[in-house]
């Protein structure tokens, strides 16, 4: 702490006020103070006198308070006096999040309702904030920073409030004042979502998965009918005068209902949409009107037809659900890592119906599930949706922190690669990919200088996807993993950030005046 507060001594802050304060911000960042240790310019905060800012201290980043009095705070640390300057050192805890929030709300995650691009960032590690904030800071989309569904939470060894934890921290690293979302992705419960809630997501995306009753798709028309008069009356009597036999015409479509295929809504969806509309009042509950919530009813093994979409939308809309997005399954394979599989042309025709639903029943986002890297069909959703639209992605951040491995610590990114083909066989059983690992060549004799082509290829890159959580349970892997991304914390940022850019220009993301 004493060679800290030496350093940051020498540094200049010590005098940091008006143009000298606005001289500092202004440098390369990170600033390096010496002996590996670094400054953060674009956090530099003065404020009643005190200087905030993010610091690496040679070993773990901290959140530093400097002052020439003695300074009293809320944030838990230690702190040390050298020649007259008086430094605090706080960990970088959930509890000093919230202490941070506080001090400067721009922190703190928030809805995105009113924003028409929204990109869902997912950080498996809580280390990519930045590269994601640079990609998108000069383009008109707000970032969701904090993204995790149960099941990274538990391959990760993370938990909510940590999530938003590190978010908070990189965007006071990275200084951006403009927005960030968090997302409690692909939650089934209200005890997740309560959780959720509690570590200050605003969104929620609701996967009503295990509550649709799937089996009907399948049914014969004298099975629906039969099921169908097992329902209250006064539903069977609703879905008679709203949908069967009607047809509904909308922006460039036609969607009709015949009586079967009515009925049929009916019995998938009604227990669904009631648990939605219960979530809904519970994020009302709780966050009055500053929440996001997202349907999802992309988890099927067959796309979402029109007339389904119209049905589940119509009748949220009917029970006053506050949809800010939905997730439809669309035609063709939207599969982990890779680009799109399947027939451009019919997807963006089938892609067009989905749109009109949506800008007619009350204009809420079309969210892109498993979005990541699917290039070719990139321009078809941002024209359709005239940008209107939720674009989820995740893997391909840890992807790029892979990637910086295999450049800069070529041992490690072969031990990796070789415990991934020992742990696919568990990762696909809770991922939909191609990949055939016996199609991988072995890297024993594979150059180090062309280990990044691993990333590239489908089945490699799909490999490496998906077995994250095996890799990061391997303690000698995990702890090696995060020092040479922490030794190459630039590169790996750049690297997000190159790549994340690719994926709004091509969408077609309006650039900030």
């Amino acid at each position: 702490m004493e060679k800290v507060a030496r350093l940051v001594m020498s540094s200049g802050l010590a005098g940091a006020a008006g143009n000298q304060f606005a001289a500092l911000k202004a440098g390369p960042d990170p600033w390096i103070v010496g002996e590996g240790r670094r400054i953060y310019r674009r956090s530099l905060r003065l404020r009643d006198g005190i200087l905030y800012f993010m610091g690496f201290d040679g070993t773990e980043k901290h959140l530093y308070l400097l002052g020439t009095s003695p300074i009293r705070t809320d944030f838990t640390g230690i702190s040390a006096t050298v020649g007259g300057l008086h430094l605090c050192q706080a960990e970088l805890s959930t509890e000093n999040a919230r202490v941070l929030h506080a001090l400067f709300p721009f922190t703190a995650p928030v809805s995105l309702r009113q924003r028409i691009t929204t990109i869902g960032c997912g950080d498996r590690l809580g280390l990519a904030s930045p590269g994601h904030i640079r990609a998108l800071r000069g383009f008109d989309a707000a970032p969701v920073l904090a993204q995790q569904s149960v099941r990274e939470l538990t391959l990760t060894r993370r938990d909510f409030p940590g999530v938003v934890r590190d978010a908070s921290f990189l965007v006071f690293q990275e200084g951006y004042e403009d927005g960030y979302g968090a997302d409690g992705d692909h939650l089934k419960n209200i005890r997740d979502i309560d959780l959720a809630i509690d570590a200050g997501m605003p969104m929620i995306t609701l996967d009503l998965t295990e509550v649709m009753a799937a089996e009907p798709a399948d049914w014969s028309e004298s099975r629906v009918d039969a099921a169908f008069q097992g329902l209250d009356a006064g539903l069977r009597s609703h879905v008679g005068d709203t949908y069967e036999g009607k047809q509904f015409a909308l922006p460039g479509c036609r969607i009709a209902f015949s009586a079967v295929e009515a009925r049929r809504c009916a019995l998938m969806y009604g227990r669904a949409l009631d648990f939605a509309a219960e979530v809904d009042a519970r994020l009302r509950e709780r966050r009055g009107s500053q929440y996001d919530l997202e349907i999802s009813i992309d988890e099927t093994t067959t796309p979402t037809l029109p007339a389904h979409h119209l049905f589940i939308a119509s009748e949220l809309q009917r029970r006053g659900v506050a949809v800010t997005s939905m997730a439809p399954r669309f035609v063709g394979e939207f599969q982990k890592g890779i680009d799109y599989i399947g027939d451009l042309g019919e997807f963006e025709r089938q892609f067009t119906v989905h749109c009109a639903i949506a800008r007619a029943r009350g204009g809420y986002k079309i969210s892109i599930h498993s979005g990541s890297d699917k290039f070719s069909v990139y321009p078809v959703i941002g024209r359709h949706t005239g940008m209107r639209l939720h674009l989820k992605t995740a893997g391909t951040s840890w992807l790029q922190a892979v990637r910086v491995v295999s450049r800069t610590n070529p041992s490690l990114f072969r031990r990796m690669l070789a415990r991934a083909l020992s742990c696919f066989p568990d990762a696909a059983k809770l991922y939909h990919v191609a990949a055939d690992p016996s199609a991988i060549p072995s890297a024993d004799r594979v150059p180090d200088s062309e280990l990044g082509n691993y990333l590239d290829r489908k089945d490699s890159r799909q490999l490496l996807h998906i077995t994250y959580g095996g890799l990061l349970d391997d303690p000698g892997i995990r702890a090696e993993f995060f020092a040479t991304l922490g030794t190459h914390e630039e590169l790996h940022y750049s690297a997000v950030q190159e790549h994340m850019e690719r994926h709004v220009r091509l969408l077609g993301v309006p650039q900030k005046h």
